[in-house]
């Protein structure tokens, strides 16, 4: 149990055929919610805080928090850097004891993408850490900022980037977007057909937040091991302390035990539609 690589994760569930939920997390109730719902549904999960959102959430506080709680689960937890802009702050998180780490030069030429990835790889490989990349960009960004186009991922890249690196897991675009959906999002199950067919290892679905439980389900049964969901668990975080903050009598640690609850029930559900619970 506890503290894990996320490539242990991402092969249990290649063979028992379910999805592992990768859940951003921006403070310490959103960790317990999320570890609290992984041990009583029995479901390994990963814990990730996105390099975009470390202004609120310093990397050299939250990080060694993240890997306390994750040592101290009672259900194997992987601790992941979700899209690393830079070698500076992959290296710090290796250093802290992060199990994962994402580099993101998805906006590169494939070459370019490629030779950036394999500088994290040769990185992580001496703290034996696992490595994410993506190929092609979702639409919007990670802290909704930037409001881009979607490139989606080409197959041969995909290729082309695993055997040019070894990497251990790698993020698809094929109609998933970052941060909340404008309308119902439409996914291109050939893009990820075609990938499956070429690459062994697992692969990631980014945007996770308004996906519905069919696609989710759709998705994995077509190779999917890794889903990122940040959106709509901090929705869940907020809409909790409202809803706390129209009671008559408040005190701070009463607001602290909704945003953990709040963070327990979309890690809860979340855990069900990938069929993770009971896994471990």
């Amino acid at each position: 149990m506890s503290l894990v690589n996320m490539s242990k994760l991402l092969k249990d569930a290649s063979v028992n055929h379910y999805g592992v939920g990768a859940f951003s997390v921006a403070n310490m109730e959103m960790v317990l919610g999320a570890i609290q719902a992984a041990e009583e549904f029995k479901s390994p999960i990963i814990l990730q805080v996105a390099q975009v959102r470390l202004p609120y959430s310093p990397l050299k506080v939250f990080g060694p928090l993240m890997i306390a709680a994750a040592k101290a689960a009672k259900v194997p937890v992987a601790v992941h850097l979700d899209h690393g802009l830079d070698i500076d702050t992959i290296k710090l998180a290796l250093e802290l004891g992060f199990t994962s780490v994402m580099i993101d030069a998805s906006a590169l030429p494939i070459d370019e993408n490629i030779a950036m990835v394999l500088k994290v790889k040769v990185l992580a490989d001496q703290y034996g850490a696992d490595v994410e990349a993506e190929v092609g960009q979702l639409a919007g960004s990670e802290d909704g900022s930037v409001d881009h186009e979607m490139l989606y991922s080409d197959p041969e890249e995909v290729l082309k980037l695993y055997t040019k690196t070894n990497l251990d897991a790698i993020a698809l675009s094929i109609g998933n977007a970052h941060g909340l959906y404008k309308k119902e999002p439409k996914l291109n199950f050939k893009i990820l057909e075609e990938a499956r067919k070429r690459v062994p290892i697992p692969l990631v679905l980014h945007g996770g937040s308004g996906i519905s439980d069919e696609d989710f389900r759709k998705c994995i049964a077509g190779g999917i091991r890794k889903i990122n969901v940040a959106t709509a668990t901090f929705l869940s975080v907020e809409e909790a302390v409202r809803q706390y903050c129209k009671e008559e009598k408040r005190d701070y640690f009463s607001m602290s035990k909704a945003m953990v609850c709040g963070s327990y029930a979309n890690v809860s559900r979340h855990i069900k539609v990938f069929q993770s619970d009971n896994k471990v």
